[in-house]
């Protein structure tokens, strides 16, 4: 019976040598035209109505699997049943109470990830996060982990992807010029749906810069983050608490969706002190039941961001346009302050949002109803949060240390969320490592020229 089957052909498989087409004596196979993106090759083409199943081409293909009878090829390459990976769950462990610690900025957060199970790093020195690294050099050894200085940024971020696709916590500490070189590997990453944390401690730009703070990469972390369809959750903290807290955050949510998260500080944040309380738990983390961990329940397991044919890539980015989704539906965040009756709203976050909040205080007290709205989130924006104060407050003033880049996020939530002629809005803008003064904003809210209010 299979002797006198006819022929199928797995284009993947086939070379296009033409063997089968010389064979053939009723010219029921013919060269291809078109290259298979899968082998790259041109595969041949198959017309059967004059096949008398003689099986003379199957004695001619050089490619056991590429042309044969279906039964033979189906059961030589069929799907077959993989075995079941169980999660390995993360595992918690209460901390001992104890009191405030005094940290800055970059060693809040490595705190944070030690505390979260990270136990591996991979970076390179850049100021101003650099003291980030130091201290996950420092302690990691004692911990069991890994600290390793790559030889550019470029060699991290991919030793990052290793890391998370393995199912391990890993992070990095990078700034404005070093994560702009991750960029291509955080595409990957974000393809490939593998975890991990990059705080990045924003200085001024474009190029070089200096090591002053500014907010300059707003922009990459919300529509740059490497070519195609791409985004993360991108966290703005504003005190050394939220450094430690954010990263916390940040390793929990890397894995819950699966894709890299993005915590964004300035320059003055990374190394400012302040008090900082240790959560009640710490972490070890477990192993997802997707991971390539290389031992044997996991083998089956594949993690990539390549998709050779178009329709499975578009596919793929279907499905990771519906996380996106998910992401931007849930995660959205935002710390209000005197926001209920305020007429004026002052929308700022990193540390522009603490001079906002003294500018709120000041104006309280001369009798303005002033109110600060901080995004915690720049993508998501958290315009749920903001559009019910729309309905009493008269304007917007947005507090920022780059050229716009803050109010264009907001702008563009305005818009989608079809709000957009719902309120006036102004702005404050310092640039070049100068972040704007509690003076400045009180000055552009009373509507004088907040630069005049710098030369008072």
């Amino acid at each position: 019976m299979l002797a006198r089957a006819k022929p199928v052909l797995r284009e993947e498989y086939c070379k296009g040598c033409g063997r089968c087409v010389s064979a053939c004596a009723r010219g029921c196979i013919a060269p291809g035209t078109e290259v298979n993106p899968l082998s790259g090759l041109v595969p041949v083409i198959l017309n059967l109505e004059a096949c008398n199943s003689c099986g003379l081409c199957f004695e001619a293909c050089p490619e056991p699997y590429g042309l044969g009878v279906a039964e033979v090829v189906a059961s030589a390459l069929g799907p077959k049943p993989l075995p079941k990976v169980e999660e390995i769950p993360d595992t918690r462990t209460t901390l001992p109470a104890g009191p405030p610690l005094v940290l800055k900025g970059t060693h809040a957060s490595a705190v944070g990830a030690l505390l979260s199970g990270c136990r591996h790093f991979f970076g390179y020195p850049i100021t101003p996060s650099t003291e980030g690294a130091e201290l996950m050099a420092r302690l990691l050894p004692k911990l069991g982990g890994q600290f390793l200085q790559a030889a550019s940024e470029v060699a991290a971020v991919n030793m990052m992807y290793g890391c998370g696709a393995a199912g391990k916590p890993s992070m990095t500490f990078t700034s404005s010029p070093g994560f702009s070189l991750m960029l291509e590997g955080i595409s990957y990453m974000i393809g490939a749906e593998v975890p991990a944390v990059f705080v990045n401690v924003m200085r001024g730009g474009p190029g070089l810069g200096n090591i002053g703070p500014e907010q300059s990469d707003l922009k990459l972390a919300c529509h740059g983050l490497g070519h195609g369809n791409t985004h993360a959750i991108s966290l703005a903290p504003s005190t050394p608490q939220e450094m430690l807290d954010f990263t916390m955050l940040a390793f929990e949510l890397t894995f819950r969706y699966r894709n890299p998260v993005v915590i964004l500080a300035d320059g003055y944040l990374g190394q400012m002190t302040g008090k900082v309380n240790l959560p009640a738990e710490s972490i070890a983390p477990g192993i997802p039941s997707w991971a390539v961990y290389g031992d044997g329940p996991h083998r089956h397991n594949l993690v990539a961001s390549i998709q050779l044919k178009e329709v499975d890539l578009e596919k793929h980015n279907d499905m990771l346009v519906e996380k996106y989704r998910r992401m931007a539906e849930v995660e959205q965040r935002a710390d209000l302050f005197c926001c209920d009756d305020a007429e004026i709203v002052i929308l700022a976050c990193n540390t522009p949002g603490r001079m906002a909040k003294g500018a709120v205080r000041t104006l309280r007290s001369q009798g303005i109803a002033a109110g600060l709205f901080r995004p915690q989130t720049v993508w998501p924006f958290p315009i749920r949060k903001l559009e019910p104060l729309l309905g009493h407050a008269r304007r917007l003033c947005v507090v920022e240390a780059s050229a716009g880049q803050l109010e264009d996020e907001l702008r563009l939530a305005l818009s989608h969320a079809g709000l957009a002629d719902r309120i006036e809005i102004s702005h404050v803008r310092r640039q070049g490592g100068i972040l704007p003064s509690q003076r400045e904003i009180v000055a552009a809210v009373c509507g004088s020229s907040p630069r005049e209010a710098v030369l008072a």
